[in-house]
């Protein structure tokens, strides 16, 4: 189990395949497995490295005086010095996105492409982001994600048509109930609050170079809505995508369209 060690804490990462590299960014509240679809595809051509988010799946606990998402970004590109990786296409989605924008502007020389996934690099909208919080609240005091919290929190990641009964909605469920009272107040609940508190990275959009980079969104992603993909591509002057019959995590809800689309903008870029 490949482990580095960053700020003092263990980082999990997975590295599959040969040839150009190809760095994973996950969604909050997710681990790497949810990008396997992807991985077994991709690692066939090229060099797949997926990590785990502080607290989330194999990872260590949020590292002391790790308060921003330019935080999160220096420790990804401390796993890429690691890895001896001088350039990667980066896909991000949800906050991957969010902190891959950052490492994008901060180490451009870095960077072969950028896909940014379900994703918005605004400020987080004050009523969005009141409401996440109260939540964080909640789970901090009871140190547990609650019945009727995972009722609230399971759906906003998929589709409003998913099955409920599914098992992509039941293990993502039963993950959640599971996480352990100090991983959620150590970890989950201070990443959840560096994610939603973030500073507005809109007007730097322009800085990325737009024939490297593409913007996709879940057609029916409800927390990051197409109108902020098309936003951001807009900003950037980049293509924008809208992936069919998907959700927040629209490369598990439309694994065989998103894996599609990237294989495309790797070959282009590769």
């Amino acid at each position: 189990m490949p482990l580095v060690t960053i700020d003092g804490q263990p980082l999990h990462y997975i590295d599959k395949g040969t040839g150009p590299a190809v760095l994973l960014a996950g969604s909050y509240l997710w681990d790497q497995t949810m990008w396997a679809p992807q991985i077994a595809a991709l690692s066939q051509q090229y060099r797949v490295i997926a990590l785990d988010l502080w607290g989330h799946g194999e990872s260590g606990p949020l590292p002391e005086g790790t308060q921003s998402l330019d935080d999160i970004a220096r420790q990804a590109l401390a796993l890429l010095d690691h890895l001896d990786i001088d350039r990667v296409t980066l896909v991000g989605l949800s906050v991957g996105g969010m902190w891959g924008v950052r490492l994008a502007l901060s180490a451009p020389q870095r960077i072969n492409g950028l896909v940014l996934m379900d994703t918005y690099v605004g400020v987080e909208p004050e009523p969005t982001r009141q409401y996440y919080f109260s939540l964080f609240k909640q789970i901090e005091d009871t140190g547990v994600i609650a019945p009727q919290l995972l009722d609230i929190v399971v759906p906003i990641f998929f589709r409003p048509g998913i099955d409920p009964q599914s098992a992509l909605y039941q293990d993502f469920r039963a993950k959640l109930a599971a996480l352990p009272p100090e991983r959620l107040r150590q970890s989950i609940v201070p990443m959840g609050r560096i994610t939603f508190g973030r500073d507005d990275l809109l007007p730097r959009l322009g800085e990325l170079k737009a024939d490297t980079t593409l913007v996709m969104c879940g057609d029916q992603d409800k927390p990051r809505p197409p109108s902020e993909a098309h936003e951001m591509a807009g900003l950037i002057g980049c293509p924008c995508v809208l992936v069919p019959e998907a959700g927040h995590i629209s490369n598990l809800e439309n694994p065989s369209f998103v894996t599609e689309a990237l294989l495309k903008f790797l070959a282009e870029r590769n």
